[in-house]
């Protein structure tokens, strides 16, 4: 059955903007090319969303042209403003972006760990408020939110987890009495980095693959055939309670200590590290995981021809704990891979990021040995910042599927 003329120009319209939100600023003649819209369906639909308040003119194309044809439409960026939260637990980072998501303004700022409920909320809704103050945004169409834990898949709030500050919970509530004109939502950050890898970093080109996320704990986001997986209970990806081999104990359903965390956190990385001297440091300094990791990639580039080799079959301390850590890493990977086939793992966080290259080159070549299935193994492009580039991501897009409609950009 032929669509009728409301759900054709709908439809037209939807094509347009996401074309537009794709592309940039197009004129007229541009869009029916990439459309195969017919001109004067173009000319109406260019009408139509402009009376609407949906795009403008931005401009015109080429220096010598002018009129009707060179006018170059775009999106109206300030149509809307955003907010995307990265929260940890010892702080909170926030951007604010446009409709087509320029960041405006960023700030972050450490919370203090004896700070209490109220006072760490207060501190988080402020700094975010600052920002859109600075981004010059009168209101917040949407805010996203980044948190560790598990998010209910029935309610899509963060879910009462052991180890978590208790004013991570409170802190949805607050910025929606705060900010009540504004669609707050949360999401676990490990799955917002998968979708930041999958649009902008390291698995641009797959439609399946793991995010394992190596940070102050670890994580696992799984992608597949284009769709992020949580699972029954949220859960999908929980990798840290992985019961492994090389541990003293097992996890249990309240702590993670004797799981794949235990080899693969930063606290267990930070050991090693300390076992093969890497990454030297003053008296009562502290080297946090990922510091240790990136100083022993640089001291193996750094080595004699690069190879990390002190002298024929001696490696270096550096060449010995990156293939130490990617002994432990493979453990998890292998796991994830016998049971998903994804073929692609991203070493994602602040550690995979650091690691770069020489990790997930030392991983995969485990990971052959180990495991019938292959599978690339890559690094982040994005590391840390993938889980707020992943909030601004998921809220631009819930911002314009309510402006433009379903099946918008």
């Amino acid at each position: 059955m032929p669509a009728s003329p409301s759900t054709a120009r709908a439809i037209n319209d939807r094509l347009a903007l996401r074309l537009l939100q794709q592309e940039g600023p197009l004129t007229a003649a541009q869009l029916k090319q990439l459309t195969g819209l017919s001109r004067p369906t173009v000319a109406d639909l260019v009408e139509r969303l402009t009376s609407a308040g949906l795009i403008e003119v931005a401009g015109e194309a080429g220096e010598q042209r002018r009129g009707p044809n060179a006018k170059l439409y775009g999106i109206v960026a300030g149509r809307a403003h955003l907010a995307a939260l990265d929260v940890r637990t010892e702080g909170v980072s926030v951007a604010v972006c446009d409709l087509v998501g320029r960041v405006l303004a960023e700030a972050s700022a450490p919370i203090a760990g004896e700070a209490g409920t109220g006072s760490a909320v207060e501190q988080a809704v402020a700094l975010v408020e600052r920002a859109a103050k600075e981004a010059g945004a009168a209101a917040l169409h949407t805010v996203g939110i980044g948190a560790p834990g598990l998010i209910d898949p029935a309610t899509g709030e963060l879910r009462d987890s052991t180890g978590l500050p208790a004013w991570h919970r409170r802190l949805v509530a607050a910025l929606q009495e705060r900010l009540p004109a504004a669609r707050v939502t949360v999401e676990n950050e490990t799955n917002l980095a998968a979708l930041a890898e999958q649009r902008e970093g390291a698995a641009r080109d797959r439609d399946t693959f793991v995010l394992l996320w190596l940070g102050a704990g670890t994580g696992a986001a799984v992608v597949l055939d284009g769709t992020l997986r949580r699972g029954a209970s949220g859960g999908t990806g929980e990798i840290g309670f992985l019961p492994v081999p090389g541990t003293d104990t097992l996890p249990s359903a309240t702590d993670c200590e004797g799981g794949f965390h235990s080899l693969a956190g930063a606290q267990a990385i930070e050991r090693l590290a300390d076992e093969y001297g890497v990454g030297a440091r003053g008296a009562g300094e502290e080297l946090g995981a990922a510091a240790a990791v990136r100083a022993a990639v640089a001291e193996e580039g750094a080595g004699e021809g690069g190879a990390g080799f002190l002298d024929a079959g001696a490696p270096s301390a550096a060449a010995a704990f990156l293939d130490a850590l990617a002994g432990r890493l493979v453990v998890g990977v292998a796991s994830v891979v016998a049971v998903l086939d994804p073929g692609c793992v991203v070493l994602g966080g602040e550690v995979g990021r650091a690691g770069g290259e020489a990790l997930a080159r030392r991983v995969a070549e485990r990971l052959r040995r180990m495991s019938p299935l292959g599978a690339e193994v890559r690094s982040s492009a994005l590391g840390g910042g993938a889980v707020l580039r992943g909030a601004l991501l998921t809220a631009r897009e819930r911002a314009q599927e309510e402006l433009f409609g379903p099946g918008g950009p």
